[in-house]
């Protein structure tokens, strides 16, 4: 099907269409007629139509090209002017646009929806043409002044309503914001201990807003562990107790506060110990105030401490930026005998006190076991580390180090859940690391290995100063939340003797959801420069956690 077409008058246009079908033809037409008509050519219309077998000839007129002589600003301020972007030359002795002056109404609009008036409304006024052109005036009714009232909370959720709203900002009293009620809903989503179980509403009433939300508190309080009692061989008539114990506390008080500990101790002389707190909407604020203590006892050659304060604020829902002091202490614990007499090589007493910033990056469909969307995250900190004389060593152990020096590092992540089909899905992520001083120890070092890593090692098998690392994890899903997996890790590692390991690990297993928790299993094979590959090797990672 061919249309051809021609405008005349004004505006002198023609061209030659080619078309699947009349119909598709006829829609285009009708929107090409449309198009002159915002562009200023009210009166444009079609003369005449003439079909030659498949092929529409036809001839348009445009008409009278209406122009703005001038559009007064009328009862509108100037503040909500400059913000909806009017400037009076873009509306004097101009062609009549109503595409532009369609957008330039919706402006003002959306900045009075979300600056507490809702219900404005905003026209021509004083109407009038003169020497071919039209003259008007903007009348601006901002109608009656809506501020958010209480947030109703429609569900099981013990969430308070007041720390909700402040969360969400939209708080009581607050003025009613389109752009903030829209904000609150993507927020939401980001709330792990949260779960939306069906449309929010929005109701005005006596000047007021209200937003309903109905919640439910999602079962994402975990506890689980494992105690061991053996009779310890170092001391008759003693026990030796052993295992792991991780809690998990969230929306504490209704408030969103989140506490966590963890211990592990598997064997007679090292154990770790990590504790949490956060204390979001601090004060009232956006500000969450986040603690952390770390202990980590390596067997009996040292004994590490890390003490964390943090804050952070939501940029924008997907977006959180982070400040935080950090101070890492580290002590030997048992000088050997070959350095008793040379120099401190391994391991040294430290203190670093350093300052840094951490931003993440969210798009996660969902914070609990997502299956779109993906994570990044960084962080870096700088400060001064000393090295502290040790009275078991001699004082020449210490002769040509710079006991006072600057030291950095940064680490990154970035990950991706894949959605493949309802059935099958990918999970890739890739991790990153480096440190920086004159004088390293292995107490200084990252740790890595282990199931929350690199799979098919011990937890903290390897010390890197440097490190990179991926993993892949393709899965099939017979449940909502439950599927199998096979694995892939692979990792650069490069100590601080410049020693270089590439570390890699294959496997598989199951993860199992069910309403009172999370069982799982993997079964993993890994080699390295100290571990060769072998079933005898083999790492079997394993556990449940309950959830309440």
């Amino acid at each position: 099907m061919l249309l051809k077409y021609q405008v005349e008058d004004i505006v002198s246009q023609k061209g030659e269409l080619y078309f699947p079908d009349s119909l598709t033809r006829n829609s285009y037409l009708e929107a090409f007629l449309h198009s002159l008509h915002l562009e200023g050519y009210p009166a444009a219309h079609i003369r005449s139509k003439t079909f030659v077998g498949d092929t529409l000839d036809v001839r348009l007129e445009a008409g009278q090209l209406f122009g703005w002589m001038h559009l007064r600003q009328g009862n509108l301020d100037g503040r909500r002017a400059m913000k909806a972007g009017y400037q009076e030359s873009t509306f004097r002795r101009q062609p009549v646009n109503f595409v532009q002056l369609r957008s330039f109404f919706d402006g003002i609009l959306d900045e009075a929806q979300n600056t507490g008036y809702p219900f404005a409304t905003v026209r021509l006024d004083s109407l009038a043409m003169e020497e071919e052109g039209l003259v008007a005036a903007i009348n601006f009714d901002p109608g009656p002044f809506i501020t958010f009232d209480t947030l109703d909370i429609d569900g099981d959720s013990k969430t308070k309503s007041l720390f909700l709203s402040r969360l969400l900002q939209v708080a009581p009293g607050a003025p009613f914001s389109q752009a903030a009620v829209d904000h609150a809903l993507k927020s939401l989503q980001k709330i792990p201990y949260l779960q939306l179980v069906d449309q929010p509403s929005l109701t005005f009433r006596n000047e007021t807003a209200q937003v309903t939300l109905p919640i439910n508190d999602r079962r994402i309080n975990t506890l689980d562990g494992i105690i061991g009692v053996l009779p310890n061989e170092a001391e008759d008539n003693k026990l030796l107790v052993t295992g792991q114990f991780n809690l998990s506390l969230y929306n504490v008080g209704g408030k969103g506060r989140e506490y966590s500990l963890q211990w592990q101790r598997l064997s007679r002389y090292s154990q770790n110990l990590s504790l949490r707190a956060k204390e979001p909407v601090l004060f009232g604020s956006l500000l969450d105030l986040s603690v952390s203590f770390d202990l980590l006892k390596e067997d009996t050659t040292f004994l590490n401490r890390d003490f964390k304060v943090g804050l952070t604020y939501p940029v924008r829902p997907e977006l959180t930026v982070g400040f935080f002091s950090r101070r890492q202490a580290g002590d030997m614990l048992k000088v050997p005998e070959e350095e008793l007499t040379a120099r401190i090589t391994d391991i040294a007493d430290f203190r670093f006190s350093n300052y840094g910033i951490d931003l993440v990056w969210n798009t996660f469909d969902q914070l609990f076991a997502p299956r779109r969307g993906g994570l990044a995250a960084f962080e870096a900190g700088i400060g001064n580390k000393k090295i502290l004389d040790n009275t078991a060593m001699p004082s020449s152990a210490y002769e040509g180090f710079d006991k006072n020096a600057i030291q950095y590092y940064a680490t990154f992540s970035a990950e991706r859940h894949l959605y493949l089909s309802p059935s099958f899905g990918a999970w890739l992520r890739l991790r990153g690391g480096e440190m920086a001083n004159k004088n390293l120890f292995l107490n200084d070092l990252f740790r890595l290995g282990g199931l929350s890593s690199i799979r098919g090692f011990n937890d903290n098998f390897f010390f890197a100063k440097q490190y990179v690392y991926v993993n892949f994890e393709p899965r099939y899903y017979f449940d909502h939340y439950s599927y199998f997996l096979l694995f892939f890790d692979w990792g650069r590692i490069k100590d601080n003797k410049e020693a270089i390991d590439r570390p890699y690990s294959v496997g598989g297993g199951i993860r199992l959801e069910t309403e009172q928790g999370v069982f799982s299993f993997i079964y993993a094979l890994g080699k390295s420069n100290t571990q060769i590959m072998g079933f005898n090797f083999s790492k079997v990672h394993f556990g449940y956690i309950g959830r309440f």
